[in-house]
């Protein structure tokens, strides 16, 4: 970044400033969605057209909320794993305008550190 030290206040260039373009909006809640096989999840569309997503075992949890989540400030996305006896879980929520892509790369990454448990 280029300073003009002769004059008064901040002074740059568009050029210096490395102007981006970000990943902004909703996006497809698809993209998150999709991820999910009827082998190993259920999902559930309730009345109010929100989404909720449960592993077969009852401990992941993902509910969208395309209007945000009643009784919340603007939760769009909620994402739930429960813990065991000796290991604490985690819940995770994104606002509405989370973009949809940003959800599906952290559900991504929770499903592939998955694995089944194995009987005795």
């Amino acid at each position: 970044m280029t300073v003009d030290t002769t004059q008064p206040g901040f002074s740059t260039t568009v050029e210096a400033l490395r102007l981006r373009s970000w990943c902004l909006g909703p996006g497809q809640s698809a993209r998150v969605i999709d991820q999910f096989t009827d082998k190993d999840f259920k999902l559930v569309v309730d009345d109010r057209a929100d989404v909720h997503v449960n592993s077969r075992d009852g401990r992941f949890y993902l509910g969208w909320f395309p209007t945000g989540r009643p009784g919340t400030e603007d939760d769009g996305w909620v994402l739930a794993v429960t813990g065991t006896a000796t290991t604490p879980g985690y819940r995770i929520t994104f606002d509405t305008e989370t973009p949809a892509q940003l959800v599906a790369a952290v559900v991504a990454e929770v499903i592939a550190t998955s694995a089944p448990v194995r009987s005795p």
